[in-house]
């Protein structure tokens, strides 16, 4: 059996093998850091092969660039051995208290179980490049609302080789693992390049997951816009540029600094490629909406007429009708068909079409060249852009009141448990414009959790299937804030209670509407499905043990020692085994005991893995007869040496295609 790798890949490897295939003679060895050959890349020759006339030294040439660049680079592309551990179990009990008297709110996981919704807690950069491979190209839209560097904001600080001393007294943001945040003040010689240093490798990570058709939306304000241009054209092409949008923070005076009140900010919208993003449409207002006041089988409709005034004389619009009881009729002088002939029997057939008696109708005349008795009208469905007139393009201005803080307001009774918070209604009508019925969001600069709180409130109102994947670190609260006072020790803690709160609202809200008759009434008066469940996953240091990594520094003392931390359970290990079998991290996880034994199953029997010790051939042998696509375990989990000998046996006899792996 292959051992596993246990840490994600480093991305620089494989552009090497790419430029490697394109141009082979640029290909070369050397003797790596660790005294190994390893391939790598002649950049002399390389250059010889993408310009005539070589652009290097001192002459000039557009560039955009700042101190530390070429290390952001690097910081994006190296790999990681650390992994997520999921959290099942609430950490402090909903009616706890601590030493202060403090009340704690639940703040573990929600329907682990059950949910495709996952909240990871942790450095937002060692957690994108944990998931990229998992869900490379699978990401339709990305939200983030990074620090704007306003001179207040904390940057997130990847040095990781400076003391613990050295962070306490920079910020005091530290957590297990030595994750920071530092406050980047204007009075910091390198104030741009910090902020740089930090935002850079995310996006460059973050493009990576997005789908062909994604796009990724970035909220910022006019301090840090123009750089946050030049990297999105840098990383995403300006070419994919879709839009900057503009929006209203402020319709109250805004921020009143010294010269000038702000009263706006800005979305930056890039695709992953422009040319697979289709037709956007805006949402419908609350008035629209109810427009679409009739139902069927089908859903949700409105009557639309099917004549409208026009002059033209084109036949082909002006054709006659026979309705129901045999009447034919043709449009007034002035008026045609939405349809030709062929498209109007086509749609009769697929019951779009509606008849409807009426006193007199004043589009439609009969064969005498009196008013008909009938008026025709095609359904539209609710959700349905096809048809829509241009004035539903989303306009680059969006008109909208920035209540964010009142939201949250709401949600935690009237307690201003955080700041500066984004509206929903701004990430709802992003979310429509930008994302499909059944995409996947992510969002790792998180916060209070409102691109959630988005998605699960967009869901409820059109049958979504939209997923979310939110990613914060545990930043802690300020002890005089009236969210630590509430309980609230840090971010994360206020983001999940968010969202448990915003999922029972919403589903309430649905409940009412279900027994008003209303969107999503049925027949049978079902109660409505919502999936406002999540899993929370932390950010941790590896389950293995240094000598996992480097059994040639082991000595005899040590080499047999187990490689699996002690403090570590079988479900850690099955998701760090996730992460690097490509696994969803919402997949079903389903748990057995087998002989005694405890073995998991990853997506009905996709991934099963054992990780006890002496695993007899009964547990081999099971496992080999459902045929799963890879077989984990530890290297030190058969009971004895003659299982060991059976092992290849039982699985050629059974299931010879499964990818046999050891911890």
């Amino acid at each position: 059996m292959d051992k596993m790798k246990m840490h994600t890949v480093d991305i620089t490897d494989g552009n090497v093998e790419k430029i490697g295939q394109l141009f082979p003679n640029c290909l070369t060895e050397r003797v790596g850091n660790d005294g190994k050959v390893e391939k790598a890349i002649d950049f002399d020759l390389l250059r010889q092969e993408l310009s005539k006339d070589i652009v290097e030294g001192a002459k000039e040439r557009y560039q955009f660039t700042w101190p530390d660049k070429k290390k952001a680079i690097r910081k994006a592309n190296t790999s990681t051995t650390m992994t997520l551990r999921p959290v099942r179990v609430d950490e402090k009990s909903p009616t706890g208290s601590d030493s202060e008297g403090n009340k704690y709110l639940s703040s573990g996981s929600v329907d682990f179980e059950n949910t495709q919704n996952l909240y990871i807690e942790g450095d937002n950069l060692e957690v994108l490049k944990l998931i990229r491979e998992n869900y490379l190209g699978k990401i339709k839209v990305i939200y983030i609302d990074p620090p704007y560097n306003t001179g207040g904001d904390f940057v997130y600080d990847d040095d990781f080789t400076q003391e613990v001393s050295l962070y306490v007294g920079n910020s005091g943001q530290i957590d297990v693992l030595g994750n920071q945040l530092v406050q980047n003040t204007e009075s910091n010689g390198r104030f741009h390049t910090d902020w740089l240093n930090m935002i850079y490798p995310r996006l460059k990570v973050a493009k990576d997951l997005l789908s062909s058709d994604g796009v990724i939306l970035i909220s910022i304000d006019d301090c840090e816009s123009s750089n946050m241009h030049n990297v999105c054209n840098e990383i995403f092409g300006s070419n994919n540029r879709i839009a900057t949008l503009v929006w209203n923070c402020s319709t109250a005076g805004g921020i009143r600094p010294k010269h000038t009140s702000k009263t706006h900010e800005y979305v930056l919208v890039y695709a992953k490629d422009i040319n697979n993003v289709p037709m956007l449409w805006a949402p419908l207002s609350e008035d629209a909406k109810k427009m679409y006041n009739e139902r069927d089988e089908t859903g949700l409709f409105r009557c639309k007429e099917f004549v409208f005034k026009n002059a033209s004389t084109n036949k082909n619009q002006k054709y006659e009708i026979v309705c129901p009881d045999g009447t034919i009729v043709k449009p007034k002088e002035g008026y045609i068909y939405r349809f030709v002939p062929e498209t109007f029997e086509e749609a009769k057939k697929n019951d779009l079409v509606v008849f409807r008696k009426t006193d007199s109708s004043s589009t439609l005349i009969d064969a005498t060249g009196k008013p008909a008795k009938w008026n025709i009208f095609i359904k539209k469905y609710f959700g349905d852009g096809l048809g829509c007139p241009a004035t539903l393009l989303p306009k680059d201005m969006i008109g909208m009141y920035n209540k964010g803080t009142q939201d949250v307001q709401l949600i935690f009774d009237n307690k201003r448990v955080f700041e500066n918070v984004k509206p929903v209604s701004l990430i709802h009508y992003l979310i429509q414009v930008f994302g499909g019925n059944d995409s996947i969001i992510l969002d790792f600069f998180s916060g209070s959790a409102t691109t959630a709180h988005a998605v699960i409130y967009l869901n409820s109102e059109d049958d979504g299937k939209r997923k979310f994947i939110m990613v914060q670190l545990p930043e802690v609260t300020d002890k005089n804030s009236e969210a630590y006072k509430s309980g609230y020790k840090n971010i994360c803690e206020i983001g999940k209670e968010r969202i448990r709160r915003a999922g029972k609202k919403v589903l309430e809200d649905m409940i009412s509407r279900t027994d008003e008759g209303g969107l999503f009434a049925s027949a049978n008066n079902e109660k409505p499905k919502l999936d406002v469940g999540f899993r929370v996953l932390k950010l941790d240091t590896s389950n293995m043990e240094d000598v996992y990594y480097r059994p040639e520094d082991s000595s005899e003392a040590t080499l047999f020692e187990d490689n699996v931390k002690p403090d570590r359970t079988g479900e850690d290990l099955l998701f760090q085994v996730m992460l690097e079998c490509n696994l969803p991290l919402s997949a079903k996880i389903e748990t057995e005991k087998i002989a005694g034994k405890e073995v998991f199953s990853v997506n009905n029997g996709y991934l099963i893995a054992c990780f006890d010790e002496d695993v007899n051939e009964e547990v081999i042998t099971a496992v080999a007869k459902r045929k799963p696509y890879y077989f984990i375990m530890r290297d030190k989990s058969l009971s004895s040496d003659n299982v060991a000998d059976n092992f290849e046996q039982i699985f050629q006899a059974y299931s010879k295609e499964t990818i046999r792996r050891i911890l």
